[in-house]
């Protein structure tokens, strides 16, 4: 049977054969260039998507190492804010003791010993205050500024524009660039109100 059906193969049925062979062979190639093609896409999508999570996390990384650094800086520099504000008091007592002393007073040698040594200590805690980045505010005349001033009272003063600092009450204090404690002013009244010093601002 096997000799039969090999002496009936033609020549143009051993063609065909090779044929579909030929075809088998260039759709089984196809398909894996297929089946390649989908694979480099999919890598390829996978890399960029790696890519862009690692760029994204670089990214945060840097971000969270500047806010560290900008918080460090911060505590460095406003630490001693607390402490500053409760040394304000013995600063303004310092003040209040000097510039209770009449001129009339000093003459008195027990008094003017008393007044050098109160004036000494000022002058060592404002240096010390200074040291450490608090610096003192005390405006006399200018235009009232709400970020450094506190408006105490308005009052109608020749001469003055209204919202310019006619007097200093008690003065103010900065820690670097922060305000601790606003400088309490006297400002120059407007005569009419279309000219009144914002004192909410």
């Amino acid at each position: 049977m096997t000799e039969n059906a090999a002496e009936n193969q033609t020549p143009e049925n051993e063609n065909m054969s090779e044929t579909d062979n030929v075809e088998n062979l260039n759709t089984e190639e196809e398909l894996n260039q297929n089946a390649d093609a989908q694979l480099i896409a999919k890598l390829e999508n996978d890399c960029n998507d790696m890519r862009d999570k690692m760029m994204r996390a670089l990214a945060e990384a840097e971000n969270t190492r500047k806010r560290g650094e900008k918080m460090q800086e911060d505590t460095k520099k406003y630490a001693v804010s607390s402490f500053a504000k409760d040394m304000l008091d013995i600063a303004d007592n310092l003040r209040r003791a000097l510039d209770a002393i009449s001129e009339d007073q000093l003459a008195d040698e027990t008094v003017k010993t008393l007044y050098d040594g109160v004036a000494a200590t000022e002058r060592v805690m404002l240096s010390n205050f200074e040291k450490q980045g608090i610096k003192k505010i005390e405006p006399t005349e200018g235009k009232f500024d709400p970020n450094f001033h506190e408006v105490m009272f308005e009052a109608e003063t020749p001469g003055k524009q209204a919202g310019e600092i006619i007097q200093l009450l008690e003065a103010g204090y900065v820690l670097n660039d922060r305000l601790l404690r606003p400088a309490r002013v006297g400002v120059a009244k407007a005569g009419t109100t279309e000219h009144k010093v914002d004192t909410q601002a």
